[in-house]
């Protein structure tokens, strides 16, 4: 039995979604030129490793022998890797990404290949055991495999409504009739359309309560576009109730997986996944009805996709045009579940997961306490810059890359993935990591006034802001208790979305930079599906360009003295109000309020046509596209399709769209698209004797 190392290495963390909690410190230990810093609650006996790509023939073999072997391996097949495994009594040895024969080529590309977990002896002192395998020459990168945690409380404040309630009281309301759709919810919804005639009750005669504009730009947004299904937002966060009635519709569909069939029947490397990943349990089931489930994931993925024009409930920003299906999709990918969370390895897989399988936006209202957190208030400070997040958490940056660069198609709507997080809610003046990685867009939280919400972070690494809601704002009614909400409407500052309670479906508000996030994600899918209305194509950072532009300024709102007096834990006896200058702000809250009348605006003049892609087809062998992609109401038009070398290749239109491309020999050709309206197009087909993914190279 070796000694057990006892270490305290502060830093604590773990990932979550925003809101209190606790993390420590870390310091780095020193391995050789390495430097590792472990999380606090870093699991015992378990090491994340890379190898250099000169290993990669000999692991790729070891793979393969534990393929044969129908298990996980124990070595690596490299003699000074395996000694030090031997002594440190390694058990496990698994490549922390599964094989995915469609991505694999793009997998190696980005190096993700040769991330391992190493498995081995609990009582190993873990410090030593990462200088040993740090001062290996064969390894690049050492890292200890934490779990994530919620950021948020699991028994913090969140008010429920009931659907009846919301039907009961929708008709007496004013503005109903200027309202998009008729689902009841909607008119609660300032943060789709603010008329700055909600009567929230004001504790603070300072504050401005509703102000006319402060929100998303809905109305005008949707008068355009209300949603496409082809645009796939990954929601990692707890799990997302799948029957809930208002987004049973609009959640994502692996057509080539069966449910509970135990097999992975899409080849991708998960078994069952047929709308996500419950990456927590490693297992298709999506769960959300746990004694700590609060809904959180549920709420989130209604901002941005409740069915629009059902009649019940509330409205996503992108949640359709009221046909079942018509709104953007929401994809699962559970990284909480009950009072668990990930691990640091799961989590890389799941937002790897959301690349390889559609997904375009990656919506995280998570990330570790702000290096400026207070600690007075509880809180302990997180990675305080990119290169200490980067030196800490390297498998975490090579995963989010990797999302941020493949995700999308060259020849789809984006080229590339939106990874969009909540800056956090310590009221710090730096937002948290990840999101405040220079590559992911991070969001700040308003009130409904424009003014920063009582909890958001700030600071210049803040991309843009959002409506977070915020609890300075109460009802007019002045009533808390549950029973009161739940029969009576409330109308309250904060965001009303779907929920779930005691595992059935609800509706509730709740605040937060978790709740800025995905209104900013449901613009951004907004924005996507009006791309693909208008057949426009974008590069990832030429449409976050975009989005940033398409604001409403907040600057304005803090100049000139300005004060706002904030009432944080106002429930408690004897608290005292903090008044703040808002100039503190300026500059700090990214470019502004995010709009999404605006984006679609400025979609229309900009972006590049889409193309109809060249074809790589083996002989004999045939590859389909669908023309109606590729051109504006294409689904309206009729296509003809000509081959200048008939010897190489045959095309034919089936079903008036799908052009069928097939590899006679070994060569090029061109074929001539045309439309019955609009340019054609000619694109070129390279022949040649195999290809792999049915004739794609």
């Amino acid at each position: 039995m070796r000694n057990k190392f006892l270490y305290t290495l502060l830093l604590g963390l773990a990932l979550t979604a925003c809101s209190d909690h606790e993390q420590a410190e870390q310091t780095p230990v020193s391995a050789g030129d390495t430097e590792i810093r472990f999380p606090a609650d870093v699991t015992a006996g378990e090491l994340i490793i890379k190898f250099k790509p000169e290993m990669t023939e000999i692991l790729d073999r070891a793979l393969t022998r534990a393929a044969r072997n129908g298990g996980v391996s124990t070595r690596s097949g490299i003699p000074s890797t395996d000694e030090i495994l031997d002594i440190l009594g390694g058990y496990h040895f698994e490549r922390i990404f599964p094989a995915d024969a469609k991505n694999e080529e793009r997998t190696r590309a980005a190096g993700l290949h040769l991330w391992y977990l190493v498995k081995f002896d609990k009582d190993t002192d873990l410090k030593e055991a990462a200088q040993r395998i740090s001062q290996l020459g064969e390894i690049s990168k050492v890292q200890g495999n934490s779990h994530i945690k919620r950021a948020y409380k699991t028994d913090a404040h969140r008010v429920y409504v009931n659907e009846s309630a919301l039907q009961r009281h929708a008709a007496t309301r004013t503005g109903r009739a200027s309202a998009t759709f008729t689902d009841p919810g909607l008119i609660y919804q300032w943060h789709y359309n603010n008329t700055g005639t909600y009567d929230f009750e004001n504790q603070n005669p300072l504050n401005n309560g509703a102000v006319e504009g402060c929100d998303v730009g809905c109305y005008e947004a949707w008068k355009k576009c209300t949603g496409d299904p082809s645009i796939i937002v990954a929601v990692l966060d707890e799990g997302v109730m799948l029957t809930h009635p208002d987004l049973k519709d609009n959640i994502w569909v692996n057509e080539g997986e069966e449910f509970n069939a135990g097999k992975d029947a899409d080849n991708n490397g998960y078994v069952d996944d047929k709308h996500g990943y419950n990456f927590v349990e490693n297992s298709g089931n999506i769960t959300w009805s746990s004694e700590y489930d609060t809904g959180h994931g549920t709420h989130v993925a209604g901002t941005i996709a409740a069915m629009n024009g059902n009649g019940v409930g509330v409205c996503g920003i992108a949640g359709g045009n009221g046909t079942p299906g018509s709104g953007v999709k929401i994809m699962a990918c559970q990284v909480f579940a009950g009072d668990a969370g990930v691990t640091l390895t799961a989590e890389a897989k799941a937002i790897k997961y959301a690349a390889d399988n559609g997904a375009v936006i990656l919506q995280c209202s998570w990330g570790y306490n702000s290096a400026d957190a207070n600690i007075a208030e509880g809180f302990s400070p997180g990675p305080a810059t990119q290169k200490e997040w980067e030196t800490t958490y390297p498998l975490e940056k090579e995963a989010l890359d990797y999302f941020i660069h493949n995700a999308g198609s060259p020849n789809g709507v984006i080229e590339g993935g939106l990874a969009i997080f909540a800056a956090g809610n310590e009221y710090a003046g730096i937002p948290a990591y990840p999101g405040a990685y220079s590559k992911c867009v991070t969001v700040s939280s308003t009130a409904a006034d424009f003014t920063p919400a009582s909890y958001t972070n700030y600071g210049v690494e803040i991309d843009i802001c959002a409506p977070g809601g915020d609890t300075e704002y109460y009802a007019a009614i002045g009533k808390e208790s549950p029973e009161f909400w739940e029969e009576n409407s409330p109308y309250a500052g904060s965001i009303l979305s779907t929920m779930m309670k005691n595992g059935t479906p609800a509706y509730g508000y709740m605040d937060g930079t978790s709740m800025a996030c995905p209104h900013v994600s449901g613009v951004a899918a907004l924005g996507l599906s009006y791309a693909v209305k208008l057949r426009r194509h974008f590069k990832a950072s030429e449409f976050i360009g975009l989005l940033k532009e398409s604001v409403k300024p907040v600057d304005t709102w803090y100049g000139g003295g300005k004060k706002k007096t904030y009432y944080r834990n106002h429930t408690s006896p004897g608290a005292s109000p903090a008044q703040l200058e808002l100039s503190k702000y300026i500059g700090k809250m990214g470019t502004g309020v995010a709009n999404a009348a605006l984006l679609l605006n400025n979609i229309e003049g900009n972006g590049t046509e889409m193309k109809v892609p060249n074809v790589y087809v083996a002989e004999n062998t045939t590859s389909t596209t669908n023309l109606a992609y590729y051109f504006v109401d294409g689904e309206k038009l009729t296509y003809t399709c000509t081959s200048s070398d008939a010897n190489v290749t045959k095309v034919t239109v089936v079903n008036g769209t799908l052009m069928e491309v097939t590899g006679i020999a070994t060569g090029t050709a061109r074929i001539t698209v045309k439309p019955s309206v609009g340019m054609e197009q000619t694109i070129v087909v390279t022949v040649r004797k195999k290809a792999n993914d049915n004739g794609w190279l």
